[in-house]
C-alpha cells in the first residue's frame, strides 16, 4: 500500500502509548495490535468490502458480519478477523473491511489499523 505522510498526531500518540508503547519488533507490535483490537472491537459487527485482496473471496462492497478476531498465529503480519462462513468461519484482512456498525469503539480502533497500514510502518 502507499503510504499516507499526513500526520494524525491523535491517533500517533494512542497508537505509540496504548497499542506498541513498549515493541521492539514487529512480532511485539503485532500482538499489541492483536490485543488492542481484540479489546476494542465490540463483536458481531456488520462490515463492507473496501478493496480487493487476491487471498479473499471478499469483493467490493460484500457485506459481512465479522465474529471475532482470527487466532493470534494469523495475525503476526497482518490483522485478520473472523467472518461467518460455512461451518467455522473465515479468517479475512481487516484492512479490507469498513465497519457498518459495532459502536464508536469499533469504528476507532478499525480507523485506527487502517491509519497504522497506510503509514507504510
Amino acid at each position: 500500500m502507499a503510504k499516507n505522510k499526513k500526520k494524525d498526531q491523535e491517533r500517533e500518540r494512542r497508537i505509540e502509548l496504548e497499542i506498541v508503547p513498549d515493541a521492539h519488533d514487529s512480532e511485539e507490535r503485532a500482538m499489541g495490535w492483536f490485543s488492542y483490537l481484540e479489546e476494542k472491537l465490540n463483536f458481531p459487527f456488520t462490515a463492507k468490502c473496501i478493496t480487493r485482496r487476491a487471498s479473499s473471496p471478499l469483493k467490493v462492497n460484500d457485506q459481512v458480519d465479522v465474529i471475532g478476531m482470527a487466532p493470534e498465529e494469523e495475525c503476526e503480519h497482518e490483522m485478520f478477523v473472523m467472518m461467518r462462513w460455512e461451518k467455522d468461519g473465515l479468517a479475512v484482512p481487516l484492512s479490507q473491511l469498513q465497519p457498518l456498525d459495532g459502536g464508536e469503539e469499533t469504528v476507532r480502533a478499525i480507523e485506527d489499523w487502517h491509519y497504522w497500514i497506510k503509514q507504510g510502518v
